[in-house]
């Protein structure tokens, strides 16, 4: 979890990145046997800011890219193919250096994308995936 003055800090950022010109980012999104994933992939050079998130989850992450952590520590950069346990109360900013994949994931009772999307931040409807021109690839369980 981030400190109240980490998230602040984090906010402001998302304040003037949100003045800059936007990439859209397509999201693939799985349910299925009681997880949710997304997974989106960063371009080198793309800097995202990501919601509040409210649910301890796991990121998988492929490539080269600095994450905004927050305390004593600040920043670390993964290189390479990392599997991360994320706490809730955090909101992240990521740097890509090279293309990056990344997948969030946590175990849900959610049927739908957009019930999994708010179970997992209360600020959903500020998530890429909610844009109008968004790109949504969606896998749903069988059965």
């Amino acid at each position: 979890a981030m400190a109240e003055h980490d998230l602040s800090a984090v906010r402001k950022l998302q304040e003037w990145a949100l003045a800059q010109p936007q990439v859209q980012i397509p999201t693939h999104h799985t349910l299925h046997g009681g997880m949710y994933a997304r997974t989106i992939c960063l371009k080198a050079g793309t800097l995202i800011v990501g919601a509040l998130i409210k649910v301890p989850t796991l990121i998988v992450m492929s490539g080269d890219a600095s994450v905004f952590v927050g305390g004593d520590e600040r920043e670390r950069r993964y290189a390479g193919y990392h599997v991360v346990p994320a706490q809730p109360g955090r909101k992240q900013v990521f740097l890509a250096h090279a293309d990056t994949h990344l997948t969030m994931l946590f175990p849900t009772s959610a049927q739908t994308v957009a019930e999994a999307e708010n179970e997992f931040t209360d600020e959903a409807q500020a998530l890429g995936s909610r844009r109008p021109q968004a790109t949504n690839l969606v896998a749903l369980k069988e059965g």
